[in-house]
């Protein structure tokens, strides 16, 4: 039986103090519908997510599945209340998720910013907001882990990596794997020539089609992964090889490796780190608008971050945290303490509302608290 959401007369008292403190920064608490439909996780996690959360269907047969996070829903609700409009939402309540030593049900709370274009300021916000919040749940000194997938992307578009490549690289670094299997020159798995003729059909074609049908056909034969990779990332690499086969092994070349592997290497507080990244690209002599752009605003979020009053110089950056590129787009972050799980994580996905269907773009921003883990209940 699904437990009812807690409010902030009903809720376990840290918890309410949550819940209140965010509706007082000004994110309205709403409360998506539990029941979702399945293909907005599908698209952007993959069909591997299909085994690890609940799924049915309605009376016209329509998937639909229990929400397994916050941010989908709450996009959608607001694209039902205000669409191509600036709104901020909090919620809290229960979510529905397949994980390993963890409940399948559990509580998350969190912020959603939607429609602001000051973005340094909106991201230094939300990661204000997520510290204030762990404190309130008793977690006052957590380490915070930064990063950034708009700085990583502009420094690949910087290295004119092709795009094949590129998305290999991206879901490698996500992964924490090496990019060996992105460089050119890597060993090729035996018996590859008998794809030769999948290669060439699905050079040119649209990615995400090819994706949506590798996936489909591991799901019709009950295969969720193969050697450890989920279908998707099957898929990527097929698109990678169909890439390299059309364009004579466009991978990583060795420059562009060694500058990327020195990149994922970067590691300190911001300031630090953003003299480390300026000396890199001074170094390999990188020059592209996008990039300059994205250190100009790593470095304006840092000096807002400062603002807040928030100590900087115990957060970490590093140029080797990475997420999944089909949903955060950039500032990265996250909070644990002892080494333990995630308490707070979350980032800026700039493309979900038009994913979604907005007609105009929206950037948005957020955050999501793990209940029980931050508070330690059922422990």
């Amino acid at each position: 039986m699904t437990r009812p959401e807690p409010d902030t007369e009903t809720a376990e008292p840290a918890q309410a103090r949550l819940i209140a403190h965010l509706a007082a920064a000004g994110y309205a608490p709403v409360s998506p519908p539990v029941l979702q439909p399945v293909e907005p996780f599908l698209e952007l996690s993959g069909e591997d997510i299909r085994r690890r959360i609940f799924v049915t269907q309605d009376a016209g047969g329509a998937e639909l599945c229990l929400r397994p996070e916050f941010t989908i829903p709450v996009c959608r609700l607001h694209r039902q209340r205000a669409d191509g409009r600036t709104a901020d939402y909090s919620y809290c309540g229960p979510v529905f998720r397949l994980a390993a030593e963890e409940p399948d049900e559990f509580f998350q709370a969190g912020i959603e910013s939607i429609g602001r274009t000051d973005t340094p300021a909106a991201d230094a916000e939300v990661l204000g907001l997520a510290l204030e919040g762990l404190a309130l749940l008793g977690r006052s000194s957590p380490s915070v882990r930064l990063g950034d997938m708009g700085l990583t992307v502009a420094l690949l578009e910087g290295l004119s990596v092709p795009p094949a490549a590129k998305r290999r690289t991206l879901r490698a670094l996500a992964a924490g794997r090496s990019l060996d299997a992105v460089t050119n020159g890597a060993e090729g798995t035996p018996g590859e020539d008998r794809h030769a003729g999948l290669l060439a059909a699905i050079q040119g074609q649209d990615p995400q089609g090819v994706r949506a049908f590798v996936e489909d056909v591991l799901a019709i034969a009950g295969i969720s992964a193969v050697g450890g990779r989920s279908a998707g990332e099957i898929a990527e690499r097929f698109l990678g090889k169909a890439a390299a086969q059309a364009n004579g092994g466009a991978g990583l070349n060795a420059e562009n490796r060694a500058i990327l592997d020195r990149y994922r290497a970067v590691s300190g507080d911001p300031d630090a780190a953003a003299r480390d990244l300026r000396a890199l690209v001074a170094d390999a002599g990188v020059r592209h608008p996008a990039l300059e752009a994205a250190l100009d605003l790593f470095e304006e979020r840092t000096g807002f971050i400062a603002a807040r009053g928030l100590p900087i110089g115990s957060f970490r950056f590093q140029g080797g945290f990475a997420r999944n590129l089909d949903y955060y787009t950039g500032f990265i972050f996250e909070a644990a303490e002892g080494g333990g799980p995630v308490l707070v994580g979350g980032g800026r996905y700039d493309g979900l509302l038009t994913h979604l269907g907005s007609p105009v773009p929206l950037p948005a921003v957020g955050c999501t608290f793990w209940i029980e883990r931050a508070t330690g209940a059922g422990r």
